[in-house]
């Protein structure tokens, strides 16, 4: 039983059985602060991994109730019927939360979708409720960098007045990293003093190092004798793909590195594209995998890319670095050198930090990752060491615990 009446509140469009990122974190953080508060979540039904599955309108699981709100789930990678789907739970899970949120109680909403901040904040102000946000994307940076608005038009300028004045008066901003943090205060300006660092947790009890001899995806795909250099996750707009193919490119003739490539996204199909009209051998899409999976995928690869284009430094903070960090793989972090991926990477000294200008540079960190296999394995002693003891779960959960105690 909950240590306490006072009920937390989660408003996210995704949540479990979905298991891509937002709902997955959202997922585990609501289970966790369960065995000490009353957490309720209103989300939609699944949209993305589970998308189709049947599930209760209503449930309690691990000690949190779990209400599904009406909406649509239509397929949220055509853009028309994306926002369909975000206007049905927003208008459904308002309503829901205004008729059941109580005074005292805490709202806490992540950015998925973007309206779930603006009705965290106008729910805890009618209702007398605390509003606490958890920014995944910081908007409008993540649509400006992925070229989705024009900068400096209308769209850009709305979005920041809105924001500064919703980071401005929430009671708690979490922001995943340095980068967001920084972006966060800006956003809001001077006297900045209620935005703080939480990162994502590595699963260190789910994903293991384990030999690459032995990984049964590379003996699948006929792998286990190239030097692999793997992409995971998204390969959406964000990520920096194309300058990742230069470097494709320039390697093609070298049969000893193969690139795989296991998500999917919006650059996908491009991809394949560039592979059948470049004619290039040296690379593998595989689609996206089960999170069940997700220790040996994680361990297919001597070596795995995160990218990043340079303007959304800060706006985002793939999460998937600390999971790739407990399987003991060393990282190259194709971001500029004040992302909180590249700080990462440099402070714990488990692999090279390229900024996504020159491919060279990057076909040049991969060929000193392939020719020292001592360095590479203490890199990835040192990140495993550093998921343990810094990224556990217990460890994040125990800060969201911290947050909320303060927030009373």
């Amino acid at each position: 039983m909950a240590a306490t009446e006072r009920n937390i509140w989660f408003l996210s469009e995704v949540y479990y059985p979905d298991e891509q990122g937002t709902a997955f974190y959202t997922t585990g953080i609501a289970e966790g602060l369960a065995h000490t508060h009353n957490v309720h979540v209103l989300c939609s039904a699944p949209t993305v991994t589970a998308r189709g599955s049947q599930v209760a309108r209503k449930e309690v699981r691990n000690l949190v109730t779990i209400e599904r709100c009406l909406g649509t789930t239509l397929n949220k990678d055509i853009l028309a019927l994306r926002l369909i789907n975000i206007l049905t739970y927003s208008v459904a899970t308002f309503i829901k939360a205004l008729v059941n949120v109580k005074k005292g109680d805490i709202v806490i909403a992540v950015t998925s979708p973007p309206s779930s901040p603006y009705m965290a904040k106008l729910v805890a102000l009618c209702k007398g409720a605390v509003c606490i946000l958890r920014l995944e994307d910081v908007y409008p940076e993540i649509l400006v960098a992925t070229g989705m608005i024009r900068p400096k038009g209308v769209m850009d300028r709305v979005f920041g007045v809105l924001n500064k004045h919703l980071f401005k008066s929430s009671d708690r901003v979490v922001v995943l990293g340095r980068d967001m943090k920084a972006l966060a205060e800006k956003r809001i300006g001077s006297g900045a003093n209620n935005v703080s660092i939480i990162r994502s947790w590595a699963d260190i009890d789910v994903v293991v190092p384990s030999s690459k001899a032995e990984n049964t995806l590379l003996r699948e795909l006929g792998l286990t004798d190239k030097f692999v250099v793997s992409c995971i996750g998204n390969m959406g707009r964000a990520q920096a793909i194309e300058y990742i193919f230069k470097a494709v490119t320039l390697l093609k003739d070298d049969d000893t590195i193969h690139f795989l490539f296991i998500g999917s996204g919006s650059k996908k199909s491009w991809m394949e594209s560039e592979i059948a009209g470049r004619g290039l051998k040296n690379i593998t899409i595989i689609g996206q995998q089960p999170r069940a999976e997700q220790s040996n995928f994680l361990n297919a690869c001597d070596i795995s890319l995160i990218s990043l284009l340079s303007g959304v430094t800060g706006a985002g903070v793939p999460s998937r670095t600390y999971n790739l960090m407990a399987a003991a793989t060393p990282i190259i972090a194709v971001t500029r050198e004040d992302s909180e991926v590249a700080l990462l990477v440099q402070e714990e000294n488990i692999g090279w930090v390229v900024p996504p200008v020159d491919a060279t540079h990057l076909v040049q960190a991969i060929i000193d990752a392939r020719s020292d296999d001592d360095r590479l394995w203490q890199m990835g002693l040192r990140a495993y060491v550093a998921a343990k003891n810094k990224f556990s779960r217990e460890k994040i959960i125990d800060q969201y615990r911290d947050l909320i105690d303060f927030c009373r």
